[in-house]
């Protein structure tokens, strides 16, 4: 007998839903979407209507719904931890955008209550779902560039208009949270756990409320450094390098690529210079199956629960840490 399809709702219509997430779950035949909810009733049913589903004006209305398993929350980071966890309390599973939270305490209480309840709490982060950097990090396991000896990456986006959320500090806005989550999420995929943040920067400019780039140097325990900078007022730039003892490997774009775009790997060694090409893969569809899998394998612990954790240590190391300039208005 075939399982039914996984039901899940939407808290929220954020442009990554409607852009990314949302047809990537109608697209997939293990995900029935049932309900859309906004504060907005015009643009739930505007949403709704799109996606063949219920148009809900609230979000408590949501939680009690028979048919619903599962919520997906694309909500600004300061309201993650208040409707995961009231998702959770209602007994669904939970795929919330990232950053889960905005520090690693209130991220491992979610954790926990997840954990306690025996559901699913997953933060989605897509980029570590396209296989591309699992066959980067098999080429440096192999010695491809000989022993890895340093490690840089970037992200940032152009301008966004001053009433934009991400200049919004009441609701999590800022650089880091927003665009530095990928590099810092980048170094501990590829150095692993027990990073240091040895030095970081933080810059307000335009008179802006958040901080709107910045610069963090980390230390792996074996000894890597890795410079990471990222920025919301730059000209688009999604890469990073792993530097050896004898070569080089650098992937761009990197963080954000579409299901059509075909990556390609440069890598510099002892042969000289040459071009890996890889299969397009759609991240976002990944990432959706594998909440899907985690929810349907009654796993005990949220499948990236550990990674989740450690980025949110990262995150508040890298703020406690950072100079500032460019002080905020008042």
């Amino acid at each position: 007998m075939t399982e039914r399809p996984l039901r899940i709702a939407v808290l929220g219509t954020a442009d990554i839903a409607r852009r990314r997430v949302l047809p990537a779950m109608a697209a997939d035949p293990d995900i029935e979407l049932t309900a859309v909810a906004s504060r907005d009733g015009g643009r739930a049913r505007e949403v709704a209507d799109q996606f063949g589903c219920a148009a809900v004006e609230s979000y408590d209305a949501v939680l009690t719904r028979d048919d619903v398993d599962a919520v997906y929350v694309p909500l600004p980071i300061s309201l993650h931890a208040e409707w995961a966890g009231r998702a959770l309390r209602a007994g669904k599973h939970v795929l919330a955008e990232k950053p889960l939270t905005a520090d690693r305490p209130t991220t491992e209480a979610l954790l926990d209550l997840a954990r306690a309840s025996g559901l699913v709490l997953m933060e989605n982060v897509m980029f570590v779902h396209h296989p591309q950097h699992s066959v980067v990090r098999e080429l440096v396991t192999s010695g491809a560039i000989g022993q890895l000896r340093a490690f840089s990456a970037a992200f940032a986006i152009p301008a966004l208009p001053a009433g934009n959320i991400r200049h919004r500090p009441e609701l999590g806005g800022g650089a880091l949270l927003d665009v530095g989550y990928y590099p810092v999420r980048a170094a501990l995929y590829f150095l692993g756990a027990g990073l240091e943040i040895v030095g970081a920067a933080l810059e307000n400019t335009g008179g802006s409320m958040v901080e709107t780039s910045g610069a963090v140097l980390v230390r792996s325990p074996a000894g890597v450094l890795g410079q990471l900078a990222f920025g919301m007022e730059h000209a688009y730039r999604s890469a990073y390098e792993l530097w050896g003892s004898e070569g080089r490997i650098r992937v761009e774009p990197a963080f954000t690529p579409s299901a059509d775009h075909k990556p390609m790997v440069w890598i510099t060694d002892a042969h000289g210079p040459r071009e890996l090409t890889l299969a397009p893969h759609d991240q976002v569809a990944a990432t959706v199956r594998a909440f899907v899998r985690a929810v349907r394998s009654g796993a005990l612990q949220s499948p990236d629960a550990g990674e989740c954790l450690e980025q949110a240590s990262l995150l508040d190391a890298v703020r406690a840490r950072a100079t500032r300039t460019g002080a905020p208005r008042p």
